[in-house]
């Protein structure tokens, strides 16, 4: 058996940030912290820092009267960061940057009286903090079918965005029926789907071409970890999307030769070691890494935690 370990893969500079983040706040503040909903979709990470004291809740009602609260990655509403005011939370922005330039573009667009068409999936927190910016002004759009749904009047004032973590093919769908029944339609002036969610589909669509079998780590509620399966089977291949080893099932490597081992967004790399060292094991499996792109991005801590000292407990 040959393994084709696709680079990039795993955490994105957004994700090394908000896990940082959270990490030095624990180093700092001690255990007693408490996060808005999960700090990365992913039952590893959470897990290890629940396993540490760290608290992750869904109500900032949950969270005591002027302890310390961190927003996730995916970015909240304006509703949720008055909420920790009213509470008198000292709260730790570790929201991806890329989420904060969909949220300030939805600002942007809403002020100028356009309405904004937010191409996303309903219930995701990312989609939820990016509607909360300007709820009057956005509908949320899945499907090319929810497009034809759509009843603005000629030539209203109309402007798209889209979740950071979503297929690229699934966007561009709904974005071309967009434009076919809103010629007006605005854009924002760069991409909103985000570098390191394009590289991983890149390299999926890629080296599944090659394989036989494709395996992505993330966990099932990691909205870019699912499109990287999705895309694996569009691509003819059986593929499948686990937390880790322990989820390796026999009858799935029967025949197959070649397997493409991947890692969303918010996978960390000792979940990928994990497998490919199971691989080795019982299949005697040799691995080839295979680059095709460099992600050279970094994102500063947040600056509620730059300059601080790590206290020794």
């Amino acid at each position: 058996m040959q393994i084709l370990l696709a680079n990039p893969r795993g955490f994105c500079a957004g994700v090394n940030m908000a896990i940082d983040a959270l990490e030095k706040a624990v180093a700092h503040f001690g255990p007693n912290i408490y996060v808005y909903h999960e700090i990365v979709h992913n039952r590893y990470v959470v897990d290890r820092f629940t396993a540490q004291g760290v608290t992750f809740v869904d109500s900032v009602e949950d969270v005591p009267e002027e302890s310390i609260l961190l927003f996730s990655a995916h970015g909240v509403s304006p509703e949720i960061r008055e909420a920790s005011r009213r509470r008198k939370l000292h709260t730790i922005d570790a929201t991806c940057p890329l989420v904060t330039k969909v949220h300030m573009e939805a600002i942007r667009y809403a002020k100028r009286g356009y309405h904004i068409l937010l191409i996303g999936h309903e219930g995701h927190d990312e989609v939820i903090g990016t509607m909360g910016e300007a709820p009057e002004s956005i509908t949320l759009v899945e499907t090319p079918e929810e497009v034809d749904a759509l009843a603005f009047s000629e030539g209203a004032k109309i402007a798209v965005l889209t979740q950071t973590t979503l297929s690229v093919d699934e966007a561009g769908r709904v974005l071309k029926r967009l434009r076919e029944r809103f010629p007006q339609l605005e854009t924002p002036s760069k991409d909103d789907i985000c570098y390191a969610t394009t590289n991983r589909q890149e390299a999926v669509g890629i080296l599944a071409q090659k394989s036989d079998l494709v395996l992505v780590l993330g966990s099932q509620n990691s909205s870019n970890s699912q499109r990287l399966r999705e895309l694996g089977e569009e691509c003819g291949k059986p593929a499948y999307l686990i937390d880790g080893a322990s989820e390796l099932q026999p009858d799935w490597f029967h025949g197959v030769e070649t397997v493409l081992i991947t890692a969303g967004a918010s996978a960390p790399e000792v979940v990928v070691q994990e497998v490919i060292d199971k691989l080795v094991d019982e299949y005697g499996a040799s691995l080839s890494e295979e680059t095709i792109r460099t992600e050279q991005v970094h994102f500063p801590l947040p600056k509620e935690l730059r300059g601080l000292e790590v206290v020794q407990r």
